[in-house]
């Protein structure tokens, strides 16, 4: 696969030291990418996970191994911590081998258009904080994510491309995409009540490119449903792409256009089937 050349990349919830991390398409992806400024927006290794059972594969050392080397070799790395690796916060303003540790970053595009970049958690609403809720969560977030292995190992028997069931349960669940919605709006607010023109996150595990009345909502998804990153070309322009054997272009915006992520993107079809240029996407509303 060619290289792949741009300004800057964003990528978050890795969630290294799970099953369910897709850190061989990861790797694949960082092999390949020439970046100036490459931000981890969070959750990169699942320290909580860890602290309960001890998992690691080597293809998750190697992912830890690439980023050192990217940062040794003078690419600009940012590690912004998440909720699963919230103990790195504490490192504030500091370097762990060239990887700079900071709470969330102010980001100036080639374009001058600026964001602000976090893992995104600070905008949970108040009910999720509801311990039986969280626990209700994740025991079903954890049984989606052990179930699309097991048809992820299948799709691969059968030399088919990856199908992310995940997606098409979130995408077919009307609470979990009203709660996807919300928390869009309140991190679009944010960035207009601080009079950025866009925001960065991860968080929620949906990425998505969608502009929110003048607002520019990103989200980079995540490396263990949706294998995608947001990226930024040298004209400043912000792309949401799937990576996983195959690049798939999923939405983009520039200061002229914007085309949101389609949300054929996130139904029953595999994200690779979709179309390698962006020629094909509508720029209806989001």
């Amino acid at each position: 696969m060619a290289r792949l050349r741009c300004r800057s990349a964003f990528i978050s919830d890795v969630h290294l030291g799970t099953p369910d991390c897709k850190a061989g398409y990861l790797l694949d992806f960082l092999t390949h990418l020439d970046c100036e400024h490459l931000y981890l927006v969070g959750d990169i290794i699942d320290l909580e996970a860890l602290a309960r059972r001890h998992w690691w594969h080597a293809d998750h050392g190697a992912v830890v191994g690439q980023l050192l080397a990217m940062a040794e070799r003078g690419v600009k790395v940012t590690y912004i911590p998440g909720n699963h690796d919230a103990p790195l916060r504490g490192l504030a303003g500091q370097a762990i081998g060239g990887i700079r540790v900071e709470l969330d970053a102010i980001h100036e595009g080639a374009d001058g258009r600026r964001y602000r970049v976090s893992h995104g958690d600070e905008f949970d609403g108040e009910s999720i904080g509801r311990t039986w809720m969280l626990w209700a969560g994740e025991v079903l977030h954890r049984a989606i994510c052990w179930t699309n292995r097991r048809v992820h190992t299948l799709r691969r028997w059968l030399d088919q491309p990856y199908l992310p069931l995940s997606i098409i349960i979130k995408s077919h669940v009307g609470k979990a995409l009203a709660y996807i919605r919300d928390f869009e709006e309140r991190v679009a607010n944010d960035a207009r009540e601080r009079g950025l023109d866009g925001h960065i996150c991860g968080h929620i595990h949906f990425g998505h490119v969608r502009d929110i009345n003048g607002v520019l909502y990103l989200n980079d998804g995540d490396w263990v449903e949706h294998c995608t990153a947001i990226i930024e070309d040298t004209c400043g322009a912000m792309e949401l792409i799937h990576w996983s054997g195959h690049r798939a272009r999923l939405g983009r915006a520039s200061r002229e256009t914007i085309l949101p992520s389609p949300a054929e993107a996130f139904g029953l079809r595999p994200l690779t089937s979709l179309p390698a240029a962006l020629v094909s996407l509508r720029t209806s509303p989001p």
